[in-house]
């Protein structure tokens, strides 16, 4: 059954400075590469929230989203490592759902 893939990238750096688009450009050029295409939503952040235990964070972020007919582990695991060296971060969320095309 395909997946729908969506990766969480975050806006700012851990210090509030906006990151880079050209990771952005990167991320989007290796998936579509990949996988033929994607849907990047870009243009009005998502807003993340997260609980700490001691404090609730915040978070601007983008979402990529991507259709594979087989999911690979493997891969998305390695590619997971690629982007929190890319984006600075301790983790980047990456989420797979399967679907059923209408």
């Amino acid at each position: 059954m395909p997946h729908l893939v969506q990766v969480l990238l975050p806006v700012y750096d851990n210090v509030g400075q906006r990151l880079p688009t050209a990771h952005y450009d990167r991320v989007q050029t290796k998936l579509a590469s990949t996988f033929g295409g994607l849907t990047a939503y870009t243009r009005a952040p998502a807003e993340g929230f997260w609980d700490t235990g001691s404090t609730v964070k915040h978070d601007d972020i983008v979402v990529v989203e991507v259709m594979v007919d087989a999911l690979d582990r493997t891969w998305w695991k390695d590619y997971r490592r690629e982007l929190e060296q890319m984006f600075h971060q301790d983790e980047i969320v990456l989420r797979a759902q399967q679907y059923e095309p209408l």
